[in-house]
């Protein structure tokens, strides 16, 4: 009888050793500006993602498979918000404040941008799946939103959804039922500066607000630093 806690413990540990044996890639991106571990090298996409305001933005989606766990994190530049919304107020009624907007707010391409991340929320909210988590959150200074979902197939979604500089950050992680949740995924996000470099917030940074001071990072560059002497891309 005593045996048996033994040969559980054995057999779990066994089934659980797949699971960490693989070495994660070290993933940087310099053109979006982030950087996170993957289980393998991410297939980088493009598309047009659909805002609020209907402006139509270019996206690029990294996505990465391991067994029945699935990892993405898409960027949309919103930086292009204004341009096409004010395009696009153009062609509106005269009269039409919802398609118009004001001036200086053209097809409201101010409240496009400031409300990316409530309306990304709210379409994962919006799946056929049980929300169980929705809560406030923070990598490096950044504020952004965290959400759990209970997929119809009992899988599991972790999502952190961000805007750094105009640019907004969808990641990703889907787990079979019973399975941990990603931790190593979700806490390898982080951000680059123009250098490569990894950056962080001295305090709060909020998205349409003037950006406060970062920490210096020169001497010891940290997390995301892509371009030191003899490194590889891709390696902090």
């Amino acid at each position: 009888m005593r045996l048996r806690p033994m040969v559980s413990t054995v057999f779990v540990l066994a089934l659980a050793a797949p699971l960490f044996a693989q070495e994660w890639v070290e993933f940087a991106s310099r053109e979006d500006r982030f950087t996170c571990l993957f289980p393998i090298q991410p297939k980088v996409t493009t598309g047009t993602y659909l805002s609020q305001h209907e402006a139509a933005l270019p996206m690029r989606m990294y996505n990465a498979e391991q067994g029945r766990s699935k990892y993405s994190v898409t960027v949309v530049d919103f930086n292009q918000a204004r341009r096409i919304l004010t395009e696009k107020a153009k062609s509106c009624p005269r009269g039409a404040e919802p398609c118009e907007g004001a001036p200086g707010d053209e097809g409201h391409w101010k409240s496009d941008i400031r409300g990316a991340a409530d309306y990304a929320s709210w379409q994962l909210m919006k799946r056929d799946a049980k929300v169980t988590t929705l809560v406030w959150g923070a990598v490096d200074q950044v504020e952004g939103r965290n959400i759990q979902l209970t997929n119809a197939d009992k899988s599991r979604t972790f999502a952190m959804i961000y805007m750094h500089e105009n640019k907004l950050y969808i990641m990703e992680g889907t787990v079979p039922p019973g399975y941990p949740e990603p931790g190593l995924f979700q806490q390898s996000l982080g951000w680059l500066d123009e250098n490569g470099i990894g950056l962080r917030y001295q305090s709060l940074y909020s998205n349409g607000h003037p950006a406060p001071p970062k920490v210096d990072r020169s001497n010891r560059p940290g997390q995301g630093r892509i371009d030191a002497p003899g490194a590889a891309p891709g390696k902090y």
